[in-house]
């Protein structure tokens, strides 16, 4: 394993692979340098003299600027550096397209083929709440059914949506807690759905059933608890309707070009831009040379590298889509008095992230090299297979239900510190160092660390990543659902009646 790591060749900082410790002596890129402090893994040391105001390059991009003067082997952090960006700002159209480096493999794996023609990973029985209020009814429903029933084939599993909203909402967070229930509840993972409602919520369940469009009365079945006298009893009964339909249910071969994979990253480190979202844009590209799809989100986690996007834009069109999702969510921020740049938290900052463009130039990196086909407003359904970018924020539950409720099947989720929840879909954990992976395999699913810690290449870790995306494609369980880790969060800025 290496030491240190110049990551691009006009870098003016290195990366500390494991522990340093003062007075060690290395050579970067020619240079000799001798750490003047011990530099903890994931952290950056300075290669060259630089000045108070100068740039600080990684990525072969600023991350910021410098507070004070620093020499070679300084430590380079919060302490001495700051972020560069500030507000909303223009921009200008220049397109920067590149060939996708992979080709069509024509790979398949077996899903469950949904009568309107969607493809599910999973086939469960949700229950979805159109209020909070009823959550633990659902609970008793589902509990009951698997007493009375016992085998739950061809079910891979129970869920309820356990939310907190649907009354006392207004506006956007009332349209947002509607959608989102709604996309769920159309979800191809579902092989079954209970919409249960109270009956006086602002969430109405004969304006909710409108929304779902045209559906399989057979697999989607609604219950207003208000209008019966033994709620439980009727939920079951609902329930086991819907289990003696799906009792055909198979997987089938599918061909790869049905995959929709969310992008996401949370807990990060210094290690996030070098191992695990290089590995996940790796795996973007290669989706996307056989048809699929991906997305990738966190807008404030795009600030500061949102031009490497836009030069990706399909087309002109997409470029101003591109625009208004910073700007407008830039404005968010702006309009509640919030600073645009303070977003890295105190597990990003303690792994080795000094300023927000750091953390999204290695954020970013999730999304491969592949032109950028649409944008989606939170809430919004995919339409269109290739790279899309969705608005949501950077808080890890509320974005990756926001994936799932667009449509994804599954979500990656990249960590350099861990996490153990999930969304409501397979949540499968890349640690981005191996000591994580080792003192956590009951959450970590899969140890981008080898990329630098036993030098494996690229092309031998994507070739596994992809064998075993395609094993969970086909069913095999991701930790947060052995472990039955699994929440819906949805996007609140509003009044609260």
């Amino acid at each position: 394993m290496k030491n240190i790591l110049q990551i691009h060749e006009n870098d003016n900082i290195a990366l500390a692979l494991r522990n340093l410790r003062k007075g060690e002596r290395f050579t970067v890129n020619g240079i000799e340098l001798e750490l003047k402090e011990d530099i903890e893994r994931g952290h950056k040391v300075a290669i060259w003299p630089l000045q108070k105001g100068e740039h600080l390059i990684k990525y072969g991009f600023p991350i910021g600027h410098l507070l004070e003067d620093i020499a070679i082997g300084d430590w380079v952090h919060t302490h001495n550096a700051k972020t560069n960006l500030s507000g909303t700002q223009e921009y200008s159209y220049s397109q920067k397209l590149v060939e996708n480096p992979f080709k069509n493999e024509q790979l398949t794996f077996k899903g469950y083929r949904r009568e309107n023609g969607t493809v599910g990973i999973r086939n469960e029985l949700w229950v979805v709440p159109t209020v909070g209020c009823v959550n633990g009814i659902a609970e008793k429903i589902l509990k009951r059914f698997e007493k009375e029933v016992g085998d739950l084939a061809p079910f891979d599993n129970m869920l309820v949506f356990k939310h907190n909203y649907g009354c006392s909402q207004l506006g956007d967070d009332h349209e947002n807690t509607k959608q989102i229930l709604l996309n769920a509840v159309n979800h191809p993972n579902a092989g079954g759905v209970l919409v249960l409602g109270l009956g006086c919520e602002n969430n109405e369940m004969v304006r909710f059933k409108e929304g779902l469009g045209n559906i399989d009365e057979n697999r989607i079945k609604f219950l207003v608890s208000q209008d019966v006298t033994d709620e439980i009893e009727a939920g079951v009964q609902l329930v086991k309707e819907i289990h003696a339909y799906v009792q055909g249910d198979r997987r089938e071969d599918v061909p790869l070009s049905e995959l929709k994979i969310g992008l996401k990253c949370g807990g990060s480190d210094g290690f996030s831009g070098i191992t695990a979202n290089p590995l996940l844009g790796r795996l973007s590209d290669f989706l996307i040379a056989q048809g699929g799809t991906t997305v990738l989100t966190e807008v404030p986690e795009m600030f500061g590298a949102e031009e490497i996007l836009m030069e990706r834009a399909e087309n002109e069109e997409i470029f101003h889509k591109i625009v208004d999702l910073i700007n407008d969510f830039k404005e968010y921020f702006l309009k509640f008095e919030q600073p645009v740049y303070e977003n890295p938290s105190p597990g990003n900052k303690a792994g080795g992230i000094t300023t927000l463009e750091d953390k999204s130039l290695g954020c970013t990196q999730k999304a491969g090299t592949s032109p950028v086909v649409d944008v989606l407003k939170y809430g919004e359904v995919l339409q269109k297979k290739g790279l899309n970018l969705l608005s949501a924020p950077g808080n890890d539950l509320i974005a990756s239900s926001a994936l799932a409720a667009a449509g994804c099947q599954m979500v990656l989720f990249t960590t350099g510190r861990g996490t153990p929840f999930g969304t409501f879909v397979p949540t499968m954990k890349v640690s981005t160092n191996t000591p994580l992976y080792e003192s956590k395999p009951h959450w970590i699913d899969f140890n981008a660390g080898l990329l630098v810690e036993e030098d494996l290449s690229p092309e031998v870790v994507l070739r596994d990543f992809i064998d075993y995306i395609i094993k969970v494609a086909n069913g095999e369980f991701v930790n947060n659902e052995e472990n039955d880790f699994r929440e819906l969060a949805i996007f609140k800025t509003g009044v609260t009646l």
